[in-house]
């Protein structure tokens, strides 16, 4: 029998778009462009290759999930510059590596999730709408009820924390945000992330801060929600996440890592002895490599702005544009040209030949039938620079 809690799940969003668009042939001698995939397409710096042929010989070795001495001591460092923070304030005790935030995001579901008797409310997980779809998998396949937080234009892209009631709080078991946030690009200010993490310890849930765009900004450098917790003293009720996957180009590394609260890093660890998967040697070699180094990430930001420039400079005011404030996401606003995000990828795709995901796919409707991503596609600024232009320009003839 498979686990009943598997048919709550939606359609994975690039299934959905599979099943709109490919049925639609595109006109003769018109070539496809996806932009639907956050993939990042730059290429990571050559040291990381450098680094896993130099420990080629370890594939032979079982890794230790809690990961190598130097790469917890490389993840620290890189704590310390990108967020001032004291040093030991994080320590080896408070950082797990882990094979891919994705897994872990999904995972910790199973950690902190106390299932509930039969006949008995379930606990809330409280998650930002539009979202990324994996925090709706922890909590449904740990038998959670997801609360869907509005994050419109309303409320600068990011859940209004004060229109959740204290009852909700007090049955909430995680909130999951995203700063920078996809697929809206927003950030959460140090007001904000204060007062989230102050919500989590007045209700004892744990907040999980996806920060996994972090160092990919417009302008201002996002603040984290670890230099709160600094100012505080203390990790408890706080997990951060954090990848390699868009910081450095290195999707297909799997390798990114958890910090926080030291008591759930225990706890953590413990779980994934039992079923996270490891990262081998030669991969914690080449991350260690990359958390190491700074000057690759500002490249790689330096490519991402060009992009955004470009974008700026064809779409001009239409489609609602703005400069994200982090990340590599458009988030369009198409009511001016098309009824609703669906009608306007597919026909983006039948007269321009450019694949872009429909906000409604990343989002949930409420119960009133109102979807927050409904008016509005998203489009990934991950392949090269002409690439990105001839893909925003055929958008921006058909408009």
């Amino acid at each position: 029998m498979v686990n009943s809690s598997l048919s709550l799940l939606s359609d994975y969003p690039f299934q959905r778009l599979r099943d709109l668009l490919d049925s639609h042939p595109l006109p003769d001698g018109v070539e496809a462009l996806a932009m639907s995939i956050g993939e990042p397409q730059h290429q990571p710096p050559q040291l990381l290759q450098k680094a896993i042929n130099a420990n080629a010989g370890s594939w032979n070795k079982y890794p230790p999930i809690n990961g190598t001495p130097e790469l917890v001591k490389a993840i620290q460092g890189f704590l310390e510059r990108r967020y001032d923070l004291k040093d030991g304030f994080v320590g080896p005790d408070s950082i797990l590596p882990v094979c891919g935030t994705r897994e872990a995001l999904f995972l910790i579901g199973n950690l902190l999730i106390e299932r509930s008797a039969k006949g008995e409310e379930k606990p809330l997980v409280l998650v930002p709408n539009p979202f990324y779809q994996v925090y709706v998998g922890a909590a449904i396949m740990n038998e959670a009820q997801p609360v869907y937080l509005p994050a419109g234009p309303e409320n600068n892209f990011m859940p209004d924390l004060e229109t959740v009631s204290a009852e909700t709080w007090q049955k909430t078991t995680m909130l999951f945000l995203c700063s920078p946030g996809n697929p809206q690009g927003m950030v959460g200010d140090l007001t904000y992330l204060r007062r989230a993490l102050e919500l989590a310890r007045l209700h004892d849930f744990t907040l999980i801060m996806d920060e996994c765009y972090a160092e990919l900004y417009d302008t201002e450098k996002p603040h984290g929600a670890l230099e709160v917790a600094q100012e505080s003293g203390s990790l408890n009720n706080l997990l951060v996440f954090h990848s390699l996957s868009k910081r450095s180009s290195a999707a297909g590394l799997r390798s990114g890592f958890v910090a926080g609260d030291p008591a759930l890093i225990k706890a953590f660890t413990s779980l994934r002895n039992y079923g996270g998967a490891s990262i081998p040697l030669p991969l914690q070699a080449g991350s260690v490599a990359l958390w190491n180094d700074d000057a690759h990430v500002v490249e790689n930001r330096r490519l991402y702005k060009m992009k955004i420039d470009a974008a700026e400079r064809i779409l001009g005011n239409r489609l609602g544009f703005y400069r994200p404030a982090g990340g590599f996401f458009l988030w369009l606003d198409v009511r001016e040209r098309w009824e609703d995000g669906e009608q306007a990828a597919l026909e983006i795709w039948q007269k321009a030949g450019v694949r872009v995901i429909p906000g409604e796919y990343l989002a949930k409707t409420d119960d009133t039938g109102n979807n927050p991503g409904k008016p509005y596609i998203r489009v990934a600024l991950v392949h090269d620079q002409h690439i990105v232009e001839e893909a925003l320009n055929r958008i921006a003839i058909i408009l």
